[in-house]
């Protein structure tokens, strides 16, 4: 079994940090580790609630003493984007818990009467870039093109009420992230057992993160006040999908070699599969690597390894 490296924190004085999506693969993860740290983590939900550390931020009617004292949030509800094919209905539903969720949230906290928490944290997402064939993408990249693209860009815009309120917020522009407990990976474990192998031509770059990564490159923006807009949430190791195919079959002992072909995946999936799987992101970890963080899974190889525990 390959060795576990320990996902680092920062040595910092206890904070009281607010997170939506707490119950979620990421927000679940994270949640204990800030706390196994000495943090104070309440629950940002939806719905009211009578629970001291649950904080119902999006009702009409909340209780806003409770937002005193807070030090950062942590915002990364959403519904998934994968779960379901994109109908108009659909579609509306990933903008308004995207959207409008996060320019109420933002909303609330400018509008606070006691000390504002310093720092906003705000899940985003690396399809903001849309098709980038073979360019290395930054943080300085434009927007793409298309209705991931277009849903990242107004998500980001709406958190300028923070921004006006002087709440340093940094943008979290995550990558395919890697956690056989749910999201991508999870999806093509059954595949890639079936020895499935490359998605279309196999060419287009897939920018990838494995969850320890994840969550120690969130403790490390939480705690760096140099760090604020967007940053990219992917390895410094991209990897063309046939390449990503055949790695995740040596992990696993199987060959990747039955391809999925591109007009299969569009008739099956419709507009998702070009979004999703088909376009080409080779992007670049700049603003993590400028400021110093330090990779525990920089390869697929070994962070396949360490996830799924071959």
């Amino acid at each position: 079994m390959p060795n576990t490296i320990p996902i680092p924190i920062p040595n910092h004085p206890p904070l009281r940090i607010a997170i939506s999506g707490a119950s979620g693969l990421v927000g679940s993860r994270l949640t204990d580790l800030l706390q196994q740290n000495g943090h104070h983590v309440d629950r940002l939900v939806r719905g009211k609630t009578d629970q001291d550390d649950e904080i119902a931020i999006w009702e009409e009617k909340f209780e806003e003493s409770k937002l005193d004292g807070l030090n950062a949030v942590i915002h990364l509800a959403g519904k998934p984007i994968a779960d379901k094919r994109w109908t108009d209905e659909v579609k509306e539903q990933i903008r308004d818990s995207r959207i409008e969720k996060t320019r109420l949230l933002c909303h609330r906290l400018a509008a606070m009467k006691t000390p504002k928490p310093a720092t906003l944290l705000c899940a985003s997402a690396s399809g903001i870039y849309g098709e980038g064939g073979e360019q290395s993408l930054t943080e300085e990249s434009p927007a793409g093109e298309g209705f991931l693209a277009t849903v990242g860009k107004q998500w980001e815009e709406a958190c300028q009420p923070a921004v006006e309120a002087g709440i340093r917020v940094v943008h979290l522009r995550f990558g395919i992230l890697l956690s056989p407990a749910g999201g991508a990976l999870e999806k093509m474990l059954l595949p890639a057992r079936l020895c499935g192998g490359r998605l279309g031509s196999g060419r287009q770059w897939w920018s990838w993160l494995a969850m320890d990564d994840a969550l120690a490159a969130i403790a490390h923006c939480l705690f760096n006040d140099e760090i604020d807009g967007p940053v990219n949430f992917v390895s410094p190791s991209p990897v063309r999908n046939a390449e990503f195919a055949e790695t995740l079959g040596k992990v696993l002992g199987r060959p990747a070699i039955f391809p999925a072909p591109a007009f299969a995946l569009r008739i099956a999936l419709g507009e998702m599969a070009d979004a999703l799987l088909l376009n080409s992101q080779k992007i670049v970890p700049k603003k993590l690597q400028a400021t110093g963080y330090s990779f525990l899974y920089p390869e697929l190889e070994p962070a396949l390894r360490h996830l799924l525990k071959r």
